[in-house]
């Protein structure tokens, strides 16, 4: 299919890999992913109970069969709750199958192979410079390397919460400006895809927790393209990032509940207007803000 040609926008920000180019309508359509509540009387699981779509930039939650020790994706280790829930997520740019193991006592084991539907992605043009707000490319050598280890250390701080079970809502309504998986170039240099999805609204409006978490990240000054930068996990390696803000209302280590005013939007690092830029990461998987929260209402 031909490439589409190049759409501006008014508010952008920051990307994440190279990009295919088809469009698809924006939010999913679909509603969002929610896990189903603990039980203590469920009946024996012989094999895997799921709930959500395998697709890119997807996430599905689900339990174990009875009796499971241990849940591998692809031969890498998924923590299970202790009434068996999981969650596991496919990045945006996710390999067409993924393989789901559950090994029980006695080295028994259950397999399910997921299919991972495609995604479809934009091209857009963007009015900002590549190095986001530093003065010269040097500087932003400089700089970026110790902000892109604090990103790091955030993620890797073990949380306890329940809030991957909720279903997720939007941080705020607004102007959809930006497009996960859409693919940026910045005055004429192209760069790699968008890892969230852009929200205008004007600087000073408030946005609140999209679930319960823990904040792992509350950037003391901005950062070079993410601005004032707030991470909120919310437990199995889930996490929510908010960038441009103007202020951050919360602080490392506040638990968080769904709801809760967290900051206020901004137009800081390298954004083109005030918005509100909502990425959310499993473990290293980009995933769709919009498939988890579903269509945005008023």
């Amino acid at each position: 299919m031909a490439a589409l040609p190049l759409l501006a926008i008014a508010a952008g920000c920051v990307p994440a890999s190279e990009a295919p180019a088809r469009p698809a309508p924006f939010p999913a359509a679909s509603a969002p992913v929610q896990a189903p509540p603990p039980s203590p009387a469920e009946p024996v699981r012989a094999d895997f109970a799921l709930r959500g779509s395998p697709e890119q930039g997807a996430m599905i939650v689900g339990r174990a069969p009875s009796g499971t020790q241990a849940l591998t994706l692809d031969g890498a280790p998924v923590p299970l709750a202790a009434d068996g829930g999981f969650l596991i997520a496919f990045d945006r740019d996710a390999g067409p199958s993924a393989l789901l193991v559950a090994m029980l006592a006695g080295g028994r084991t259950v397999e399910r192979t997921l299919g991972i539907a495609p995604g479809s992605w934009r091209i857009e043009k963007i009015n900002a410079p590549y190095r986001g707000s530093a003065s010269s490319d040097a500087e932003f050598e400089r700089r970026r390397p110790a902000e892109l280890a604090q990103i790091a250390a955030a993620r890797a701080i073990p949380v306890r919460s329940d809030g991957w079970r909720q279903a997720f809502r939007w941080p705020l309504t607004g102007r959809l400006s930006g497009f996960f998986g859409s693919q940026r170039v910045y005055q004429g240099k192209p760069g790699a895809y968008h890892s969230g999805t852009d929200i205008a609204a004007p600087a000073g409006t408030p946005f609140v927790a999209p679930a319960d978490g823990v904040v792992t990240l509350a950037a003391a000054s901005p950062f070079t393209l993410e601005g004032n930068l707030l991470i909120v996990d919310h437990g199995m390696g889930l996490s929510s990032a908010f960038l441009h803000c103007q202020r951050l209302d919360v602080k490392a280590g506040d638990h968080v509940v769904q709801g809760q005013q967290l900051g206020l939007v901004g137009q800081t690092g390298r954004a083109t207007g005030p918005h509100l830029h909502w990425g959310l990461k499993w473990r290293d998987a980009r995933l769709d803000p919009g498939k988890l929260a579903g269509p945005m209402r008023p």
